[in-house]
């Protein structure tokens, strides 16, 4: 998909206008620099185009004593990573403060990227502050009076900008995304389905068990090249080793259901949001980290957790904390019965796809390793130290790494763990697995081996 990211200094009124252009208050806007740190995203579509929108934290390169905020190197990656994979690049200017040294520094890293770049002169609150934005042309750019906080002048820059996208193809049309629909029995898969297709087309019912196949229900979201694709599968609820009776029917069910996992491009596991995370839960969790699949965590029946005061942020916390080993997987609270955020588990069920094809570039992957291993040494073993020469992108769905390393015996587990989570914080590659293996190659091999890549 397409992707226009919005840049700036800290405090332009980057988030004001994301939320403008994604028409609802997504990114969190407050008169104080450095609220946003990690790339917000958002599916949008404008001008007949469907594209991401990526709103980025303020870049700033003051080092000054005291100045420095203690997340700016991490920031400035952010904002470079979504610069790199970006079709287009708005840049946020203040016109009340005109051109400071930091426009000039943050217009200059955009521009040196190559990545096509408009301007958005904000808080033009007035025609008559429009004329501040003349100021602006000598850089050679389109230059665009707006208003983030009053709507003045955004159409006019969304149009430019949608106009400069290339034309989509939706690869999904060729091969739809096969979004496979599990969880324990009577979780509300069903109803889900049903909500999402609005349509009654399976079988709903109190008593757990209903559902005893897989089924496959082809789903279309768009008109024309530009509509998505999918086959959403509904699986039977898989029950605990106490509840399973030794019939036919349950063994071929639970057999369709973990064929369905390893045939999956998303899997999608539906828990009760009152009850959290159960054991029957972590089993079914297990089956798709197996399965090296891409997945979303969603918490069905919200409706009736909020009725007895349960709240997001407390609910994730539980979640996080009592299946750690699927931190990566996006949750989305949604009732099935009012449709309650049903349109949102679409869209990080699409993050999820796109994060399992995701390329690394091999020079930022490396640069994300060598600044992960000198801030947190790897720890001795057996006297020696584990050291990593290089690293290389293998595979995608699921994103595989190997790294290049003097012995693969020294590494720990909690090591692993620590460079998965420094490659995620560069990368996002949220709902996505990934894998790493390690590989040992001397010194003298690696320079060898680099030569020939270069």
């Amino acid at each position: 998909m397409a992707t226009i990211s919005i840049v700036g200094r800290p405090n332009v009124g980057k988030s004001a206008l994301f939320n403008r252009i994604a028409r609802q208050r997504i990114a969190i806007v407050f008169d104080q620099p450095g609220v946003t740190r990690d790339r917000v995203a958002r599916e949008v579509t404008a001008g007949g185009k469907r594209f991401f929108l990526v709103d980025t934290g303020g870049i700033a390169f003051d080092k000054t004593p005291g100045s420095e905020d203690p997340f700016a190197e991490e920031t400035r990656g952010q904002a470079a990573l979504a610069v790199s994979d970006s079709d287009l690049c708005v840049v946020v200017l203040d016109v009340r403060a005109g051109v400071t040294p930091l426009d000039e520094e943050v217009l200059k890293r955009v521009r040196e990227s190559g990545c096509p770049c408009v301007i958005a002169a904000n808080k033009c609150d007035r025609p008559e502050d429009d004329e501040k934005a003349d100021e602006f042309v000598r850089f050679g750019m389109p230059v665009f009076p707006v208003s983030a906080e009053h709507g003045r002048g955004v159409q006019a820059l969304v149009d430019f900008a949608t106009a400069k996208l290339p034309e989509q193809v939706e690869e999904t049309a060729k091969k739809p995304l096969r979004v496979v629909i599990v969880g324990r029995p009577n979780a509300g898969k069903s109803s889900y389905v049903n909500r999402l297709l609005n349509a009654e087309r399976v079988i709903v019912s109190d008593i757990p068990g209903t559902t005893r196949d897989a089924v496959d229900v082809p789903f279309t979201i768009g008109e024309g090249p530009t509509a998505r694709h999918y086959v959403l599968v509904d699986t039977a609820g898989l029950k605990s080793h106490t509840q399973m009776s030794k019939t036919s029917v349950d063994n071929f069910s639970l057999f369709r259901t973990e064929k369905a996992i390893e045939e999956a491009d998303v899997v999608v596991l539906v828990m009760e949001s009152e009850l959290g995370p159960v054991k029957q839960d972590m089993r079914i969790a297990g089956k798709i980290i197996d399965a090296q699949k891409s997945c979303v965590l969603l918490m069905n029946k919200w409706d009736l957790a909020t009725e007895k005061g349960m709240k997001e942020s407390d609910a994730t916390e539980v979640i996080r904390k009592s299946m750690p080993f699927l931190s990566y997987a996006p949750i989305v609270y949604c009732s099935a019965k009012s449709g309650y955020n049903v349109r949102r588990t679409v869209e990080a069920i699409d993050l999820a796809a796109g994060s399992a094809q995701t390329t690394l570039p091999t020079g930022v992957l490396n640069r994300t390793i060598e600044v992960a291993a000198k801030k947190t040494l790897a720890p001795m073993r057996n006297g020696k130290r584990l050291k990593i020469y290089y690293g290389l992108q293998v595979g995608t769905n699921p994103v595989t790494i190997r790294l290049f390393v003097n012995d693969p015996g020294l590494v720990v587990p909690a090591y692993k763990t620590y460079l998965e989570k420094a490659i995620r914080a560069r990368f996002g590659l949220e709902g996505a697995p990934l894998r790493m293996f390690l590989k040992a190659r001397s010194r003298k091999d690696v320079s060898e081996f680099k030569t020939t890549k270069k």
